[in-house]
């Protein structure tokens, strides 16, 4: 208990201001297309009408009269850095904590809500018509979303569902911090909306959905919780990500399976399994290779064995921009934005993964 509290008050005191803001959404700046709020100071009162879209200070904010066209079924990105008006090749003083301090340890999930005018942001924000499009919590016993999305350089890539309705939609990005979370209010909200206009929805599905603030509780495991083992590290044996259920389009519709966190080390019940993201074997490799939600891992993560390399689809190998040699012996130029560089490597044995939900 001591080593806990140490580790809470080390944490707190030595990042206290390394928070994180969204410095842009598809390559648009904050501000176009994007709220942009005077700060990237973070929520913490999950009933305040703030937690939907952060939300107008008194002074120092810009709203936009635009809005971004997303294709449904098609893939955003987001990126969060530390300071405000930052940029990814100069993210401003703080450089060691360039996108978020690595101690704020936490899920990241995406929400969308159908609106008569995205333009009408962040008032629009508050209320029903919310539904989860994406969630990722804690990936392995060392490894949490957060710790992906720093290794990313910040940024948060989402499916847009290709059965939803067209129309004008805020989409809300969050990331929640979970290091000072063991009282409430002690988690960490950090939120943006952008204004986007969905095209080429086939419109076939009513996703349920739900308030926010409304659906969050101060009281829920995923928000007042205590992240730290008995050793004081910030990897629980298990976390339940708060809200409802990630929407996916109904069997046949041809859109984005659930992104969904697992226990570190739990099982399925279909006997051994490696963690999500680290369930392909190499040569050599004597650990267990059951595949847990087989979709998802197919559509997430790039597995090399030996001369065989297994991707999703030819079309996700297209789209990822990998270009891998008539012996199999590199793996290069991986260019789409929110995938995870690979570079050049030796495949023999070696488990070449990429988090396409970042």
């Amino acid at each position: 208990m001591k080593l806990q509290h140490a580790y809470n008050v080390a944490a707190v005191l030595s990042v206290a201001s390394a928070h994180t803001i969204m410095q842009s959404f598809n390559g648009n700046p904050m501000g176009d297309a994007i709220y942009m709020p005077s700060s990237n100071m973070y929520q913490s009162d999950v009933n305040a009408n703030t937690l939907a879209c952060n939300g107008a200070p008194a002074t120092g904010f810009r709203s936009s009269s635009k809005k971004i066209t997303v294709q449904a079924g098609s893939t955003v990105t987001g990126l969060w850095l530390h300071e405000l008006g930052s940029t990814d090749s100069n993210p401003g003083s703080d450089t060691d904590n360039k996108v978020i301090a690595s101690s704020h340890k936490g899920p990241l999930l995406a929400y969308m809500k159908k609106v008569s005018d995205a333009t009408q942001n962040p008032s629009a924000g508050p209320g029903n018509g919310w539904f989860k499009i994406s969630e990722v919590g804690l990936i392995s016993s060392t490894q949490w979303a957060v710790d992906a999305l720093i290794s990313t350089g910040g940024l948060q890539s989402v499916k847009i569902p290709s059965c939803i309705e067209n129309g004008d939609y805020l989409l809300r990005f969050e990331l929640i911090a979970l290091h000072s979370a063991s009282t409430y209010p002690g988690a960490q909200f950090y939120v943006e909306c952008a204004q986007i206009t969905v095209t080429g929805g086939t419109g076939t599905a009513n996703p349920s959905t739900v308030a926010i603030p409304g659906s969050y509780s101060g009281s829920d495991p995923g928000i007042k919780v205590s992240i730290y083992n008995s050793k004081g590290s910030p990897y629980p044996s298990s976390y339940t990500i708060p809200g409802p259920p990630v929407f996916t389009c109904p069997s046949g519709s041809g859109s984005n399976p659930p992104t969904s966190t697992l226990p570190a080390g739990g099982s399925d019940g279909g006997g051994a399994a490696a963690p999500k993201y680290g369930q392909c074997g190499g040569i050599g490799w004597t650990g267990p290779t059951t595949i847990r939600d087989s979709i998802e891992v197919l559509k997430m993560t790039l597995c090399v064995n030996g001369h065989d390399v297994i991707l999703s689809t030819s079309l996700i190998a297209k789209q990822m921009g990998i270009d891998i040699d008539e012996s199999c012996s590199r793996a290069s130029s991986l260019t789409h934005t929110g995938l995870v560089t690979l570079g050049t490597s030796n495949l023999d044995g070696t488990r070449l993964q990429t988090i396409s939900e970042y």
